[in-house]
Parts: structure tokens; sequence; C-alpha cells
């Protein structure tokens, strides 16, 4: 069984259990319902990475609001809700930053999908190459 046969087949087995929606014809895989793509992954990623921009106008927009509060504005309910407001910050900031961290491991989750057939394919090209058996001995001659 060469290794084209046997990838190709493992391929077609996982798709018979996996289905990955949302992949549209830019889909590389094996038969079945098994289908990735680039193209799908990355926009999911600028999907994803593109709430950073809502977070930061809807952080501009608590800041502007709060103008006139001042650090300190004397009364409790002024410190309260600075403290309130500084606790959505720092929660508006770190879900920023998650959803910057999650758009890069989607885009490198398209990337590493798309390059995968060629990536296993060279190393078993490699480990060929590395233990190709020498010429049988006392076989065939060159003649015959």
């Amino acid at each position: 069984m060469t290794f084209a046969h046997e990838w190709t087949q493992l391929k077609q087995d996982a798709a018979g259990r996996m289905r990955l929606d949302s992949a549209d014809k830019g889909s590389s895989g094996g038969a079945g319902d098994l289908k990735s793509s680039k193209v799908a992954w990355r926009k999911a990623g600028e999907g994803v990475g593109s709430l950073r921009e809502g977070i930061a106008n809807a952080l501009t927009k608590l800041d502007e609001g709060q103008k006139g509060l001042g650090k300190d504005a004397g009364c409790q309910t002024a410190a309260a809700q600075r403290a309130v407001l500084d606790s959505w910050k720092r929660y508006a900031k770190d879900v920023s930053k998650r959803c910057g961290e999650l758009r890069k491991a989607m885009e490198q989750t398209g990337h590493d999908h798309a390059n995968i057939d060629q990536a296993v394919k060279d190393e078993v090209d490699k480990l060929k190459a590395k233990y190709e058996d020498t010429p049988a001995v006392g076989g065939r001659t060159a003649h015959g």
C-alpha cells in the first residue's frame, strides 16, 4: 500500500466521523463531510478580532461618560461608581486580549489545516529516504 493511498483512506475514515461546518468551496480534505478551509478559519478569526474595535469604542464611551466624576468626587456614590467603572474597564480589556489571542489561534489553525497533508507527506518521505532498503544482493541484474 502506498503512502498516498493509506493517507487518503485515513482521511476518508476520519471524514465519516467528523464534520467541520462553514467550510466554503476552497475547502480541502478527504472524501465525505470532513472539510477545512483556510479562508473560513481566517474569516472566523477576523470576526473574533473585530470585536476588539467594538470593545475599544465602548471603553472610550465609558470614559467620556465619566469625565466629570474625577478620582475622588467626595461622595461614596461617586467612589462606588469609579470602582465599578475600573472593574468593567479591566474586564473589557481582558476580553479584548482574549479575542486577539483567539483570532491568532484560529488563523494559525487554518494555516495548519491547509498545510497538514503536505507536511505529513514530507515527513513520511524523509523517513522513507532515511531508512530506504539497500538493493537486493544476487537478485536481478541490470540487464534482466
